[in-house]
């Protein structure tokens, strides 16, 4: 598979993604993602330290995730990049109500503060562009979640999706790590 054809794969895939999403009315919107599914809570330990992300604008949102198991007394943390070129870290992330301890990093992205401590997550919910019922991922086009996962293999890694973003079948390489399982609005794909 050539990087064109992964090129006009993402896309297509983001171009349903944000029609799916602005179809959505904002009473619906806010009421997905809220809390996660009780199977996957059964798979996740109480000290388990659970890795999110910030969602953009057309992604499956993180939020509501985060001030659950904020809530339920975990420890969070946020992707966080020093510059363009380097590799993506994990940082503690305190407040997922006003995000007041996160800064706009180099790709634009809010992600902890420089004096936030790092840290690597038990569990890592990860975003994702498109996505296999078996649990492959295509990501922004980067890297840098397959660097991680391969450098850090988690105890569970989760994908969160919209379900317009389920593909039949991706183009992968061997780098590419698949996810256990993927949450969308209707359903859980993979192995919990």
């Amino acid at each position: 598979m050539t990087d064109t054809t992964k090129t006009e794969l993402r896309r297509t895939l983001r171009a349903a993604r944000r029609a799916h999403v602005e179809a959505l009315p904002d009473s619906i919107r806010g009421l997905l993602f809220h809390r996660p599914p009780a199977p996957l809570l059964a798979r996740i330990g109480d000290e388990a330290v659970i890795g999110l992300y910030h969602a953009g604008p057309w992604e499956a949102p993180a939020g509501g995730y985060a001030r659950f198991f904020h809530e339920a007394g975990h420890t969070l943390a946020l992707p966080r990049f020093a510059s363009r070129t380097a590799p993506m870290a994990f940082a503690h992330h305190t407040d997922p109500y006003a995000d007041s301890d996160l800064e706009v990093g180099p790709f634009g992205m809010l992600q902890p503060g420089a004096e936030a401590q790092a840290l690597v997550p038990d569990v890592l919910f990860v975003p994702l562009v498109g996505f296999t019922a078996s649990g492959e991922r295509l990501g922004q086009g980067a890297g840098h979640y397959d660097r991680w996962l391969a450098e850090h293999p988690p105890q569970l890694a989760v994908g969160l999706a919209w379900d317009a973003q389920a593909c039949e079948t991706l183009p992968t390489e061997p780098h590419d790590i698949a996810l256990d399982a993927i949450v969308t609005p209707t359903r859980i794909y993979g192995h919990l």
